[in-house]
Formats: C-alpha cells, structure tokens, sequence
C-alpha cells in the first residue's frame, strides 16, 4: 500500500506555526515511507479567501523545504462532487432535510445554555412523517448519526478513542444555499484524493468521528487517522493568531533560519532519543509517529533562538550569506555588490555572539553605511588620550605595506607600551571611531575587514 498524505490549509490568513508543523509531519511521514505528499487548499469560504494567501501558504511550505507532490488540489473546484455525495447520501437514508428556522436552532441552543449542556441538535425533522414542511424555508441536509453504541477511532498518535454516539449531532453536511460543509468536502476530497492517513491537530478528533460515520455510510475505506497535540504560547494557552510568534512570518522577519526554524518544530512534540539536531534527511529517516507525544507543546522562544544560533555558527559561510543575502532582500534596504563581497568575507566574525540574521545585520552596519554616527555616549569615551592613539595608530598602519593578524598585533602592542595603557585602552577609541560603538566586532578582523583608505578616512575623521 502507498502511504498517502495530505495538508489542507484554509487560504483565510498567513499559515498558522501550528498548521505548519502539521504539514512537516504530514510530509516527513510522507517521505519515510516512499508515499505522497498533497497539498489541498481548501477555499470554499469564497469571502474570507484570498489568492494571496494561497500563494503565501504554498511559498512558506517551499521556503521550509517542504515540497508537495503534484499540483495544488482545489477544493472549491470539485464542489459538484461534494453535493452529489450529499444527494447519495439522502437517497440512502443516511441524510435528511431539516426544515427548523434560524430562531428554533437559536432557541434551542439558548435552552442548552441555561441548563449548561452542551448544543446537541434535537433532530426533530430526522423522522418527519407527521411534520408539515413549511413553504417559506430552504432546508438544510443534515446527515443521520448512530444514535446508539459507540465509535472506536485507533489513533496512531492518541491510542484507541471511544466515543458515546449519542453525543454526535445530527451535523450539517449541505447548507440552505446548496454548498457543503466543512465535514462533508473534507470527507470526500480525501476519499477522492486516496488518502491513507489523515494527521492533524488534536482539536479535529471530534471532526473525525463524524466523518468517519461518513465513509461507513459511503461503504468507502476508512484512513488511518493521527491527532497531534495543539502548540501553546509560552503562557500555557492554546496558541491563536493573536499571539506575536504565531505564523511563519513573525519568524522570517526577525531572522529565524528556514532549517533552524524545521529543525525546532520537528522537536516541538516529536523526539527521537537525546537527539536535538537533525539534518533534513535524518528528519525524513527518523521519523515516526509513535515519537510524537500526547501532551500539549510549549512554544519556547529562547529554545528557537538557540537553535538558530546553533544552525548560524555550523552551516557553511556561503550558505549563512545567501541566507542573509535572501533576508536583506526581503526586510532591509539593497546592499551593492561591492559591500557584498565584503560581507562575505565577514561572515566568519559577523556571525560571532548572534542569535538571528537580524543580529548580523546589526553587526554589519559598519560594512553597510558609509557614514557612521558615533553615539553621545560613546564620543564621551574619545578624550585627549584616545584622539593622540589615534592619531598614532593611523601613522604606522598607513606604512605597512602588507595587513594580516600577525601585522597589526606588534602595532597595538606598540601603542599599549607607548601610551601605558592597556588593549582596551587602544581598541576601543579605534573601535568607537570604525564602527561608531564601543561594542563590536573583534577589532583585528573589524580593520581587516575595511579597506585601507576606508580606515584611515574614518580614524582622521575624530
């Protein structure tokens, strides 16, 4: 059998971290077991859906390394098929129409308020004979549920799931204006879809009930089904759009790396013995649903910006800079070609003490402007002692007819014995005049890192 998998985001809003990786566990379990990966977008909310967030979706899938097989499955393109299954179903005397008004339905959910029970449907029109079907109101289809027994799901994640059928309502599946519900289209587009295994958030266990009473009815092959743990804030609450770090986006723009950011939610309730870091590979290779565990997961802010640190210090320079490279062009103003070549060769020291891109771009903005604004606080640092080392810094380095490491070391150790100070007391005046702060990169690779005349210009200009 070939293990078949889908994701089926909404293209109502930016792709939700929690939606994410529900897609990176659909995949990776996709590509463990040699199967198929789809992407559905499901659009039938024709107002709140948007071509922009579908292109979003299937750009922040591309950007993770998560590649769908095929081309993107429309939903509302095979909305015939769904009301044609809803037809079936009637015929069959699994499905019904139900006449009640908006104010009945409203009345009786008011009813189960003021007794604090749940809304349950009372299925008044499911057995119709002595009702008489008013005129003046379209009907809805709602499909019969088993009233009685109970429904067995063997989740692949959960364990064995047992339900009383009695508290399933009688569900819409085709509403007043004939387009399906959620449960209904969901339904079908899997059944024509293939789908082996349906994995997904937690909070769908009871959607998966009702429609696995839908395949029954159908007489259609029942997948597999795997419900994940929902992701919490760090305050232990179920993590909404509202929250700063909830979509892919929020990650993107404070520098996050694409394999930091797949790393830490292939670890955000999934692990593998003491194993934190995976390669892409070793993730597909891995991974298995029985490593996912059945508690709720806490978003850790610090955890990913550890990673992302850990990815920024290992990967190759010339990765890091096209990493960099596609975020400035995203976030930041254009760099020209000759202040990239610079930071290229920067990378191996701009990369020191930084958690995000973001950080190196800080690092950087010495290399990037050519103007550089001394703050108050640390023009306060250049006194008379600071502007005479200065001064004979630039009158030995513009005489060294080479530069490396081993050069300029002698040269500052000269002005330490010279002016009877100490290495900050040469570095720092240098370093507040190079990058206009005190705080920076190490001030060898900081003056290696400029052009001669480029350091001479900035050092006369104090």
């Amino acid at each position: 059998m070939t293990f078949i998998c889908r994701f089926a985001p909404s293209p109502t809003g930016p792709l939700h971290i929690g939606g994410i990786r529900t897609a990176l566990f659909n995949w990776l379990f996709a590509k463990k077991n040699n199967g198929k990966f789809y992407l559905r977008i499901e659009d039938t909310d024709k107002e709140r859906s948007k071509e922009e967030f579908k292109e979003q979706i299937i750009s922040s899938l591309a950007w993770l390394g998560i590649e769908h097989d095929g081309k993107e499955y429309i939903q509302s393109k095979n909305i015939k098929k769904h009301i044609t299954i809803a037809e079936e179903l009637l015929k069959k005397g699994f499905a019904y129409k139900c006449y009640c008004s908006e104010q009945e339905i409203n009345e009786q959910k008011e009813k189960c308020k003021k007794q604090g029970i749940p809304y349950v449907y009372n299925r008044k029109w499911r057995d119709a004979k002595d009702l008489q079907v008013p005129k003046d109101i379209k009907p809805v289809i709602r499909f019969k549920s088993k009233i009685s027994g109970n429904t067995i799901i063997k989740d692949l994640v959960q364990g064995d799931r047992n339900i009383s059928n009695s508290t399933i309502e009688d569900f819409v599946i085709l509403r007043k204006d004939n387009t399906p519900t959620y449960q209904l289209s969901a339904t079908v587009d899997d059944h024509e879809m293939k789908i082996t295994h349906v994995i997904r958030g937690d909070d769908h266990m009871i959607n998966s009930f009702k429609q696995k009473q839908i395949y029954e009815a159908m007489g259609w092959s029942v997948p597999n089904f795997a419900h994940i743990p929902l992701i919490h804030s760090e305050q232990g609450k179920k993590l909404s759009k509202r929250d700063n770090a909830s979509t892919l986006e929020d990650y993107i723009k404070i520098g996050v790396i694409s394999d930091a950011l797949r790393n830490y939610l292939l670890r955000l309730g999934w692990s593998y013995k003491d194993k934190e870091i995976f390669t892409k590979q070793e993730s597909i290779d891995l991974f298995d649903l029985s490593g996912v565990g059945k508690s709720p997961s806490k978003l850790d802010m610090s955890r990913i910006y550890s990673i992302n640190e850990t990815y920024i210090k290992s990967i190759d320079e010339k990765d890091l800079f096209n990493f960099f490279k596609e975020y400035v062009s995203k976030y930041k103003q254009p760099i020209g070609q000759s202040k990239e070549k610079i930071l290229l060769k920067s990378m191996s020291f701009l990369k020191n003490k930084t958690k995000t891109l973001e950080d190196i771009w800080n690092n950087a903005q010495y290399i990037i402007n050519d103007k550089i604004e001394i703050g108050e606080d640390d023009k306060k640092l250049i006194d008379d002692l600071s502007k005479k080392v200065i001064n004979d810094f630039i009158s030995e380095y513009e005489k060294l007819p080479s530069l490396s490491r081993e050069v300029l070391e002698p040269l500052i150790k000269s002005l330490i014995d010279k002016h009877k100070t100490n290495f900050k007391g040469v570095g720092q005046p240098i370093r507040i005049a190079l990058v206009g702060s005190r705080f920076g990169p190490g001030l060898y690779d900081l003056i290696l890192s400029l052009d001669k005349s480029e350091v001479v210009k900035r050092l006369k200009s104090i």
